[in-house]
């Protein structure tokens, strides 16, 4: 599992012009499922997403979780992180997981930030979808998950 986030200061996913998730301050995740993710990989990739310290304290340091800052997370379904440009000029996307599998995870990690008290919003799975964002900071970082443990 590849897990892109973006600290944002507002994010919006629009599919066919009509808005379909939408925060304002808090975190953007881009999420790419592999298919050998499990729920121990979603477990750890949703602990790493709320208790991640990038947000700044009174005296400006990344000392606050989104939680803290009570923030929310967009969470939006993007198989091309996965994509494998090593070889050729197109990338390969055969480490991405099937339709099924990849929508049963995203909508768990989707379940396992809002357990931790985390407003989410999410895009369309399997749309076209237009992501709109404004960087905070910018900070963006990435996140790897196998085996239940980050990379």
């Amino acid at each position: 599992m590849r897990v892109v986030i973006q600290r944002v200061a507002k994010a919006s996913v629009t599919v066919d012009g009509n808005i379909v998730g939408q925060i304002g301050p808090g975190m953007l995740a881009l999420v790419g499922i592999e298919e050998a993710d499990t729920r121990e990989d979603v477990g750890a990739a949703a602990g790493k997403i709320t208790g991640l310290r990038i947000f700044g304290d009174d005296a400006g340091k990344m000392n606050l979780s989104v939680g803290d800052t009570g923030g929310s997370v967009l969470v939006v379904s993007q198989f091309t992180l996965l994509g494998d440009v090593r070889r050729g000029r197109r990338p390969s996307f055969t480490s991405a997981a099937s339709p099924d599998h990849a929508r049963k995870m995203v909508e768990r990690l989707v379940d396992e930030i809002r357990s931790a008290g985390i407003e989410t919003a999410t895009g369309a799975f399997g749309e076209h979808m237009s992501v709109e964002l404004v960087n905070d900071g910018p900070v963006t970082l990435v996140i790897e998950v196998r085996d239940g443990r980050i990379l």
